[in-house]
């Protein structure tokens, strides 16, 4: 978690104004590929399909769990089921899991962060 937390990262949670053509737009900046948000920060996330969508991949999100009530996945195009050893280490965390396209969590995402809830959203970057 300490390697992840040093990578270079926007030091605070935005809104995502916008996604799509590979990337994100937020805090008047933008990002091709996809992105971890989380409270204290966004990310860079090497993932690009659900295919990549592990407990090494979602390790930063695991480490902030006592900081979040609420993690949303976003799945890229096409929605996905998270696999039963996935969707238990969420539950033994006690992190409440939501997979949905990508448009879908980026929505979401906003109007809880509005709402000042304590959220991370993993976004697979869609074309």
């Amino acid at each position: 978690m300490a390697d992840f937390a040093a990578q270079p990262h926007y030091p605070a949670s935005a809104l995502i104004e916008a996604y799509g053509a590979g990337g994100f737009r937020f805090a008047g900046m933008s990002h091709r590929g996809s992105l971890l948000f989380m409270p204290d920060g966004i990310w860079a996330w090497p993932v690009r399909s659900p295919d990549g969508l592990s407990q090494d991949a979602l390790a930063p999100v695991f480490a902030r769990a006592p900081e979040l009530d609420l993690v949303l996945v976003g799945t890229g195009r096409d929605p996905w089921i998270m696999p039963n050893a996935l969707h238990e280490r969420f539950r033994a965390l006690r992190l409440t899991v939501d997979t949905m396209t990508t448009g879908a969590a980026v929505r979401t995402y906003n109007v809880l962060l509005a709402e000042r809830r304590r959220i991370a959203a993993a976004l697979i970057a869609v074309d």
